[in-house]
C-alpha cells in the first residue's frame, strides 16, 4: 500500500517514516501543499497523510482540492490543538480522521490500519 505524506516538521517525518516502513507500507514524501497535489496525481497513493499546516498550499486547501478531483482515496490530517476551526473544516470537506499534535506515531499507524481495512 502506498501512502503519500505531507508534513514539514522533520522530527515528526523521520518517526512516521519509521512506523510506517516498519509496518509494510510504501511512501510517498511531499515537503509543502503544491507537491502534494501533484504527487497525489501522478503516484496514486491508498491514502493520504497532511499536515494543515504547510508551505504554499496549505492543508485545508489540499483536502478540498483532492476531494474536487477525487472523492475516493481517504486523508488523514494532523493538525495543532489550536488549529480547531481548519481542523473542524477539515471534517466538513471529508477528511476520513484526524490527530492532534502532539501524538504517538502508533497511534497514526492503527489509524491507517483501520482506514484502509475498511476500504
Amino acid at each position: 500500500m502506498k501512502i503519500l505524506i505531507c508534513e514539514n516538521e522533520e522530527i515528526l517525518l523521520t518517526a512516521l517514516e519509521f512506523r510506517l516502513r516498519k509496518n509494510g507500507y510504501d511512501l510517498v514524501w511531499a515537503n509543502d501543499g503544491e507537491e502534494a497535489l501533484n504527487k497525489a496525481k501522478s503516484e496514486s497513493p491508498e491514502l493520504i497523510i497532511s499536515s494543515l499546516a504547510l508551505p504554499k498550499v496549505s492543508g485545508l486547501d489540499l483536502v478540498k482540492k483532492i476531494r474536487s478531483d477525487n472523492a475516493e482515496t481517504p486523508i488523514i490530517v494532523i493538525g495543532e490543538l489550536e488549529e480547531r476551526e481548519s481542523i473542524v473544516e477539515a471534517l466538513k470537506s471529508g477528511v476520513n480522521d484526524f490527530l492532534t499534535k502532539p501524538f504517538k506515531p502508533v497511534e497514526l499507524v492503527l489509524r491507517v490500519q483501520h482506514i484502509l481495512r475498511n476500504y
